[in-house]
């Protein structure tokens, strides 16, 4: 086994890098075909979501691999490699099984536990099969992942741990309420017909929404999904289909807007937003002042220290009070009386120009000496003179929530600066998550996965030698016969009762002979660095290699045609 995945994600890349480096449908299937085609890769897969592009592939070469592997995903991403390659992680072989198991059972996504990724590891199987780029090891890969993922959520309360996406979106809009407290009695509109948006439309209805609008560009989609929505028995919530161009109107309606399309630019417009909010407040919306820097106490400006903005200076400046002169009593508050000598020698030697309009330097000298006296007594100088913290004014109650789910963003990010709005987007679901608690499941589910880890590897190795036991085994019958062969010829007055019982017998001393060899072979081929036992019988049976590889070759295309048998 070869296996490398390359790939990068919201834990290993910003958003604003994995929204341009996001792959359309086409953009996918050239990716899987190209990847085939590079002489490192015979297999690839590519797992593609809203905060992940992974591309799978088994390769015969490592550094290659991940050379070709890398090059390809910036060419179709249209991110430049240079850019891209400090975001972008590698594993390979058993560590590469782990990072699928894990991302299956949802330890590797923004909302820990969330099963929205089983269906989108099925769809990219699926895709591969389709495109003939998916041979044994990743068919065996992620159908054992889509195993190992149901298995945690039936076997353990890792959804506990985390919500779906579209759920944990809905109670960050609701800021701590009960979603369905907040939802009861809102409109939503939706955005898109695609498998999130139908999870958000399902979400709202159960949470208990009075209405559902649904806009998509293919209307035959929109249509089927609210025609699903209405004939819910559970929830009994009225939903409708509308145009793309209706889209302008229904957000005069919507109090809830959630968008999740695969569009590659901005859907939903600032201009759009409060458009919406001035038909339904009949003015529109303000426009909050973009955050400003505190003040210091005393009210006088000073710039702002930064680190390595002072040169030689041996405060650490990056702790400094924005805003604080470095020369100033705060600047050097919590500071121990050997770096104040240090601090009090730099300040006496450096420049006077730069501080002129400030305050002398003999001032700033007077006070290290009073400050100095006070740490020889007490050891430190005491935090004095800080900001006063700065009070936010308050904003209004939201007339509208919108849910971004989409990668690239469908939402204008300046929506957020609207008064009267409140946006949530992947970028705030990220930060939101990452210090959401972890459920004690969770280690549950790692022991799972390391236990599949472990049993997938030894099916695998084990598998490799298959073949060649079979070609022993092969040869073995062919020894045989031809030695029965001989003996008829010797003795050709031998009667079928006679015959049969010599060839059951040689039959059976060969099986004999091979039995403990071939089974203990298998033992030992299943445990890690167990690979060089089929090199081993190849050569001391003097096996023909394309014998193993014609029996490779027909169980493969027996299990592919299974496998398509079952997808029929």
């Amino acid at each position: 086994m070869s296996l490398l995945v390359v790939g990068l994600s919201h834990r290993s890349a910003p958003v604003s890098v994995l929204e341009r480096a996001s792959l359309s449908a086409d953009a996918q299937v050239k990716l899987l075909q190209d990847t085939v085609a590079a002489e490192p890769a015979t297999e690839a897969s590519v797992l593609a979501t809203c905060n992940r592009i992974e591309l799978y592939a088994d390769v015969d070469k490592f550094h290659a691999g991940v050379a070709e592997l890398s090059t390809l995903l910036a060419q179709h991403s249209g991110v430049g490699l240079e850019e891209l390659t400090p975001y972008l992680y590698v594993h390979y072989e058993d560590r590469a099984v782990h990072h699928l198991f894990s991302v299956a059972c949802g330890l590797d996504s923004m909302v820990v536990g969330e099963g929205q990724i089983l269906g989108q590891i099925k769809d990219s199987l699926a895709r591969s099969q389709e495109l003939h780029t998916a041979g044994r090891l990743l068919n065996d890969l992620f159908q054992q992942s889509l195993r190992v993922g149901k298995r945690a959520h039936s076997e353990t309360g890792i959804d506990r741990a985390g919500q779906s996406l579209v759920t944990f979106g809905l109670e960050q809009l609701a800021r701590g309420a009960d979603v369905g407290t907040w939802a009861r009695g809102k409109k939503a509109l939706v955005v898109g017909a695609g498998s999130m948006s139908s999870l958000a439309a399902a979400t709202l209805a159960r949470a208990g929404v009075t209405e559902i609008v649904v806009a998509n560009r293919t209307s035959e989609r929109a249509e089927r999904l609210a025609q699903i929505l209405t004939g819910s028995d559970e929830t009994g919530v009225r939903a409708r289909a509308v145009p793309m161009g209706s889209v302008p109107f229904e957000l005069t309606r919507a109090d809830i807007v959630v968008s999740c399309t695969g569009a590659t630019g901005i859907v939903l417009t600032a201009d759009a937003i409060a458009a919406g909010i001035e038909g339904r407040t009949g003015e529109p919306p303000a426009t909050r002042p973009a955050a400003e820097p505190d003040a210091p106490a005393g009210g006088t400006t000073l710039p702002p220290a930064s680190p390595g903005a002072e040169e030689n200076c041996p405060l650490d400046l990056s702790a400094v009070q924005p805003g604080f002169s470095v020369m100033g009593e705060a600047a050097v508050a919590g500071m121990d009386a050997a770096t104040l000598e240090q601090h009090a020698a730099w300040a006496a030697g450096s420049a006077v120009e730069r501080r002129e309009g400030r305050r002398g330097v003999e001032v700033d000298a007077e006070l290290i000496g009073a400050l100095a006296a006070t740490a020889a007594s007490a050891g430190r100088i005491p935090e004095r003179r800080r900001p006063e913290p700065v009070a936010e004014p308050p904003r209004p109650e939201p007339v509208q929530f919108l849910l971004d789910l989409a990668m690239p963003r469908d939402v204008d990010p300046a929506v957020h600066r609207l008064a009267g709005v409140r946006l949530v987007d992947i970028e705030s679901l990220a930060d939101a998550s990452a210090d959401a608690p972890m459920a004690a499941d969770v280690d549950q589910v790692r022991r799972i996965v390391s236990d599949e880890v472990a049993a997938f590897g030894a099916a695998q190795r084990a598998a490799h030698i298959t073949p060649t036991v079979v070609a022993l085994r092969t040869m073995a019958a062919d020894v045989v016969a031809g030695e029965i062969a001989r003996l008829e010829g010797r003795l050709p007055g031998l009667d079928d009762k006679h015959r049969a019982e010599i060839t059951q017998t040689v039959r059976r001393v060969v099986d004999k002979l091979l039995h403990a060899p071939t089974v203990r072979v298998k033992q030992l081929a299943a445990e890690p660095g167990g690979a060089g036992y089929a090199d081993a019988l190849r050569t001391l049976f003097n096996l023909d290699p394309e014998t193993v590889a014609s029996v490779s070759r027909a169980e493969e295309s027996t299990e592919n045609a299974e496998t398509e048998g079952r997808h029929d």
